[in-house]
């Protein structure tokens, strides 16, 4: 007798964000170690099957993969209504099948990226430490609300008290993210940080 290995189903549902258009999938299976935001098809072409194949669909405008969920921004003549169970059925189906989700090597050419960004900003040795304070503050307080939110957070930099923060996934052009990024993070930074005289975002 062959033994056949009985794969565990694919468990989905889906969450809110608070960005109307973006709606966040979320299965029982780790999808992706890390972050990958596909605001450009070519991105996703280049780099996700999985996105690619979102992408292959008309409403689809943007995807989010982190960890164990997707979250899809659609195009705005679309009504989640109309495609949220086909969408929800195409990735059963596609993480059932153990279909790619990111290429190998995107992380490094990502941070390479970052680098090219980054490089440009020079620190003083007294701000190189406020970066590690604003860093460390986003990465253990705002990232994991935002992430649960179906979006990401980057710090981007610091210039003369205002620090610049890149917004992806679900965050990206929703409107609650305004006024969570200026009454909360801000408000956070300033408190812990008294260097930190505003917050303003990026999209990613």
């Amino acid at each position: 007798m062959e033994n056949t290995v009985t794969k565990s189903p694919v468990m989905l549902y889906t969450e809110q964000t608070p960005n109307p258009e973006s709606l966040k999938f979320v299965t029982n299976r780790m999808l992706f170690k890390g972050t990958a935001d596909f605001r450009e098809e070519d991105l996703a072409r280049e780099w996700s099957p999985l996105g690619s194949a979102l992408f292959d669909k008309p409403f689809v405008k943007g995807v989010y993969i982190c960890n164990n969920f997707v979250t899809v921004t659609k195009e705005l003549n679309y009504e989640w209504g109309d495609i949220m169970l086909p969408l929800k059925e195409f990735l059963k189906g596609y993480i059932q099948e153990d279909g790619g989700i990111i290429k190998d090597g995107f992380e490094d050419a990502m941070a390479e990226i970052e680098a090219e960004r980054g490089a440009t900003y020079q620190y003083s040795e007294d701000e190189a430490e406020i970066v590690v304070k604003i860093k460390e503050l986003i990465e253990t307080y705002v990232k994991p609300a935002v992430e649960m939110d179906g979006g990401n957070i980057e710090f981007k930099s610091f210039d003369e008290g205002t620090v610049t923060v890149i917004l992806q996934g679900s965050c990206s052009g929703c409107p609650s993210a305004t006024v969570t990024l200026k009454a909360g993070i801000e408000g956070m930074l300033k408190r812990m940080i008294p260097e930190v005289k505003e917050v303003v975002s990026e999209m990613g």
